[in-house]
């Protein structure tokens, strides 16, 4: 496969690598992924992250597969093994059935160019949604963001935090308000490193600072991710996305979901057929230090499309009168 590098995946000729992303933003660390099942840990580990990062990584993992000459039905038995890595991304799903129907019309030959082809096709989604949501924001404008979205969740710039990159690219002057997304600080760990590296000005808060941040007349407009939206405009994004954008309809912001078409769920017609992944206690015991209490620990909510200004995806910006008429999925 061709060797290239993006800022949380790599490949070269020894194979597949992804920046731990559980380790920042103390440590760089770059771990290999020879295997399926090296890939399925560090998928539920959350060291890669962020749905549209998480099926290229599985694309690329089994195009890597084929490419050393595993058999069809080798390849298949892994393909199934990694949709069950995480149930809630919805790019996990679509890209390894895309994979599966050019192994079933091509052959397994065919899945190195296929992986690498997804993969490609990210970059040009990150820049299409990045360019449709920096025309969005304006020269001045306070954003606020929850959980990370830029190129550690994506191969290319990001989705949320890619439009404001595009926006400080463009040549406004913004300032992003980064959600700690808690219990695991996505946001505080991952979100502040990318702005770090972009320079882009920035503010770690809490998320139980945000609707008081909003009352103080100090966000314009909120931008956040996806993880699978459904037919009707309902999506799931990581934990406190739901209260976000209920602070944001009493206040009167807009409030934008940024994400690639790959992110839609053609045969989910609403929330409440998303799934939503419920982890380990360990992970919020570990940030209250009361371990043994009992808990409950969705990854994930819901928002209501009734919530949502606009969705900005690669192929442009959805109001809930384009949505209903079905553009979503047209």
């Amino acid at each position: 496969m061709t060797p290239f590098t993006s800022t949380a995946i790599k490949m070269d000729s020894k194979g597949l690598s992804i920046l731990d992303q559980t380790q920042l933003p103390k440590l760089e660390a770059w771990l290999e992924s020879p295997n399926v099942e090296s890939m399925i840990q560090h998928i539920r580990e959350l060291r890669v992250r962020g749905a549209p990062l998480i099926g290229v990584a599985a694309s690329l993992q089994l195009g890597w597969l084929a490419e050393k000459g595993a058999s069809e039905a080798e390849v298949e038995k892994a393909l199934w093994a990694l949709r069950e890595a995480r149930p809630t991304a919805v790019n996990l799903m679509n890209c390894l059935d895309r994979m599966l129907r050019t192994m079933k019309t091509k052959g397994v030959d065919a899945l190195a160019d296929e992986a690498e082809a997804i993969c490609l096709e990210d970059v040009r989604l990150c820049e299409r949604m990045a360019k449709n949501g920096a025309a969005l924001i304006e020269d001045g404008d306070q954003l606020l963001t929850h959980c990370n979205t830029g190129g550690l969740a994506t191969v290319g710039m990001g989705t949320a935090l890619g439009a404001a990159i595009q926006a400080v690219r463009d040549g406004k002057k913004i300032h992003v308000y980064v959600d700690e997304t808690r219990p695991l600080l996505q946001g505080g760990r991952l979100n502040t490193w990318e702005c770090a590296k972009h320079k882009i000005p920035y503010t770690l808060i809490c998320d139980n600072m945000a609707a008081f941040l909003m009352q103080k007349g100090k966000v314009d407009r909120v931008l956040v991710g996806a993880d699978r939206i459904a037919r009707n405009g309902d999506f799931a994004n990581k934990i406190g996305t739901y209260s976000l954008a209920v602070n944001c309809k009493f206040h009167g912001l807009p409030f934008y979901v940024v994400a690639p078409r790959t992110t839609v769920d053609v045969n989910c017609a609403h929330g409440g057929d998303i799934p939503v992944e419920e982890r380990k206690p360990e992970e919020v015991w570990k940030a209250s230090s009361a371990h043994g209490a009992p808990v409950w620990n969705p990854a994930f909510d819901v928002t209501p499309s009734d919530l949502v200004t606009a969705w900005i995806l690669d192929t442009g910006v959805y109001d809930r009168a384009d949505v209903r008429a079905g553009a979503l999925i047209g």
